[in-house]
């Protein structure tokens, strides 16, 4: 699913991508886009796209905005046994969704998730100041919750359905579900592969991540997954 908030310069580039690779390798598929209220031309592309893009189903969410309330809103509504999150940019290369399918498949797990940096990862122009608070943000999540994986923060994971039913309820209504679905994934005892991904900045649009204003929800939710892995006594584990 990919949340979408004023992207008329990204989306169809970004969903034809998408389409015609999942095509490519007979991957059977739903593309859903949550609209968040956008206020430029998106609606209305999204609406044209639908023409050429049979697997294509978005809808509207009028209700409370903000990235996370979108994905959350896709969560919800989306079809079949396992679903990505993907950004609406471009920013994640439909190839490796490809990838984290197959390993999904093969390796029979729970979740599968990207990172982008070590051996196979790949980024592309990505701001230096950005890339400064990624390391250091995910070295201290890797510290508080005693993992190894390198890349918490990044939103593109795969997910099967029974792992998005078992990290509920979701308590991020911004850019931090990013860190909460993984983090609770992993604390509750979910199985996971790793699989090199790739990152490119933007073409078209801006950035809706606000770093300022991130930081104290990051914080939040870290604070609220290590609690219920050394407190919570197991209560919300896996139940095999």
């Amino acid at each position: 699913m990919i949340p979408a908030y004023n992207e008329e310069g990204s989306i169809a580039e970004t969903l034809h991508s998408l389409y015609d690779t999942l095509i490519k390798f007979k991957i059977e598929h739903e593309i859903f886009v949550t609209n968040d209220n956008s206020k430029d031309n998106t609606a209305q592309v999204l609406s044209d796209l639908q023409k050429n893009i049979p697997t294509l189903k978005w809808e509207t969410n009028l209700g409370l905005n903000g990235f996370g309330y979108a994905v959350r809103y896709g969560l919800e509504r989306f079809s079949g046994d396992c679903v990505a999150v993907m950004m609406a940019d471009l920013s994640d290369d439909p190839l490796d969704l490809v990838r984290y399918y197959h390993r999904m498949l093969e390796d029979n797990v729970d979740c599968v998730f990207g990172t982008r940096w070590s051996d196979g990862g790949k980024v592309y122009d990505y701001p230096f100041v950005k890339k400064y608070i990624n390391r250091l943000a995910n070295f201290i999540v890797r510290i508080f919750l005693g993992i190894k994986y390198n890349d918490t923060t990044n939103a593109f994971k795969l997910y099967k359905r029974e792992t998005i039913q078992g990290i509920k309820p979701f308590l991020s209504p911004h850019f931090n579900l990013t860190l909460e679905l993984p983090a609770k994934a992993i604390v509750r005892g979910y199985s996971y592969t790793i699989v090199p991904n790739s990152w490119r900045n933007r073409k078209a649009g801006e950035s809706k991540l606000k770093i300022k204003e991130m930081g104290s929800r990051y914080f939040f939710i870290l604070m609220y997954c290590w609690l219920e892995k050394y407190f919570s006594r197991g209560d919300f584990k896996k139940k095999y």
